[in-house]
């Protein structure tokens, strides 16, 4: 973009853009009180179809060019955006979260330094010249190729094969469901690299078991540490998954997420390639008698919030909207610093534009953190995610797994603990004891309570995931939950089976649970 660099080029290259840019030109910033930007350092870039950034100002100009002039004089303002029905945006802080669209969102006018927009008429025309002579080519070539194909298949057979390294991949598998156009970016990585860097997917690799498959560490030959997933050559849902979570995750970046860093499909072999999470996921420390003492409650506090804003992003502020379908602690990755990343996007969904909710005839995902509407009709939305967060924060509050908890062998669930507890004491006794003396009792109170609003049984009665984050970090009264449905399971966490008992014991089955 006009005007800006990425901040570090090499994570750029790698496929990290979480780092953001840097102006290319520090701004000038001579505000004078001529109205001509041309006499001023800095001009606007426009950039059209975005989501506006967060943290904006509301100002009282009438029209778009006051909104401009405004932004000109205040040396602070890094940009404008006059709204029609909404009025004139300002920015005074760093431009976080700003997507663009392909069609549809707003126009967004980024304060520049004039130099960067400087051009003259010899360039555009040579500009103009090697662009036409561009189209020219690729004009001839398409006419060329489109000449091959007709004589190829007057010949009999047509019959691609695509090189990624030194690897082939027939053209079937990208008509399976994995398009060249919806994966541009994405690194392929060749079979004998990934076999080298897991010393042939060595057991003493082995990072970990999930529904899709196993996970292996790997060191490449950089020695860059990479986490690799293995598609179940025994799982009947596997191949959906991998292709979903290709096209899911290639799309998506931000801090709160993993990082996708390519895939290699060889034959019936079909991996992920992943950014290696040093601290694996959050449920070995969290339901470890040991490692618990090292997530203290500022570190799970940290991780509540950081979940909650990657749901945000996934919910709201990426260029798609992604509902996740299988929230739940196992697939909450920390890093170095224990920040967390979500991960595992086999099961999600991308609706579209304003769409709220969608229907499905294969009920999928794990025992505990699925929500009622979607155990028993099959129906998700945004508000799924919201009940699996809700339960994922009391696990970590309590240290304790939903699928069993039992308090005192008196049979009750998590959630019924949580609920009676928030009744009795505002919540503070459901903190796990074990971290008691690092807690702040108001923050863990109203944490449970968020933590309640989200598991609310009617779906249109729990918070979405803006108002969440709201609620995490701000001190405003929060609304009172209503006593949420009590789940309680006959079997493990993965039986195929759960059956939920309401608080009146009315009862409902729910089939293919993870």
């Amino acid at each position: 973009m006009k005007g800006f660099v990425p901040k570090f080029k090499e994570e750029w290259k790698r496929g990290n853009m979480s780092s953001g840019c840097v102006r290319h030109t520090e701004l000038s910033c001579q505000a004078t009180t001529n109205s001509s930007t041309k006499r001023h350092g800095d001009s606007f870039y426009r950039l059209a179809n975005v989501k506006p950034p967060a943290f904006y100002e509301y100002a009282s100009f009438v029209d778009e060019d006051q909104c401009q002039e405004g932004c000109l004089r205040n040396c602070s303002c890094t940009a404008f955006a006059y709204i029609t029905g909404i009025g004139c945006l300002l920015w005074n802080q760093e431009l976080i979260d700003t997507v663009r669209y392909s069609t549809g969102g707003e126009s967004l006018s980024i304060r520049v330094a004039s130099s960067e927009l400087v051009g003259s008429r010899t360039t555009k025309i040579i500009a103009g010249s090697i662009c036409l002579s561009i189209f020219v080519i690729l004009v001839f070539a398409s006419y060329t190729y489109w000449r091959y194909r007709v004589k190829q298949k007057e010949g009999g057979m047509t019959y691609f094969v695509y090189y990624c390294g030194s690897s082939k991949i027939h053209k079937d598998s990208w008509k399976n469901g994995l398009e060249q156009q919806e994966i541009s970016g994405l690194t392929f990585f060749d079979m004998n690299t990934i076999r080298a860097a897991t010393n042939n997917f060595n057991v003493s690799n082995k990072l970990g078991q999930g529904g899709f498959g196993p996970v292996y560490k790997g060191i490449t030959a950089d020695k860059k540490e990479i986490a690799v997933k293995r598609l179940s050559s025994s799982s009947g849902q596997g191949t959906e998954e991998f292709m979903n979570e290709i096209k899911l995750i290639s799309k998506l970046q931000h801090r709160n997420l993993v990082r996708l860093l390519g895939c290699c499909i060889d034959g019936e072999e079909k991996l992920l390639i992943y950014e290696f999470m040093v601290n694996k996921s959050l449920d070995s420390f969290l339901f470890d008698m040991t490692l618990k003492l090292e997530i203290d409650w500022p570190k799970r506090f940290n991780i509540i919030q950081g979940v909650a804003r990657g749901l945000l992003y996934l919910h709201r502020d990426s260029c798609l909207k992604v509902i996740h379908r299988d929230m739940k602690v196992s697939n909450i990755l920390l890093d170095e610093n224990m920040d967390p990343k979500i991960s595992d996007f086999g099961l999600a969904r991308m609706v579209q534009g304003t769409q709220h909710q969608d229907s499905t005839r294969r009920v999928v995902g794990t025992i505990g953190y699925m929500s009622p509407e979607y155990a028993w009709t099959g129906m998700f939305s945004e508000k799924s995610d919201i009940y699996a967060f809700g339960v994922l924060q009391l696990e970590i509050i309590s240290g304790m797994k939903i699928s069993s908890f039992n308090c005192g062998g008196q049979g009750k669930t998590l959630l019924e603990y949580a609920w009676e507890t928030w009744l009795e004491t505002g919540g503070v006794d459901l903190l796990d004891q074990a971290i008691a003396s690092s807690c702040s009792p108001d923050e863990v109170a109203r944490c449970v309570q968020i933590g309640l609003l989200c598991i609310q049984q009617q779906a249109v009665d729990r918070p979405n995931i803006a108002q969440v984050v709201s609620m995490i970090t701000t001190t405003t009264e929060l609304p009172r939950p209503k006593q949420p449905v009590f789940e309680v399971q006959t079997q493990d966490q993965e039986s195929t089976v759960s059956v939920l008992e309401s608080v009146n014991h009315m009862t409902q089955t729910a089939i293919h649970g993870r």
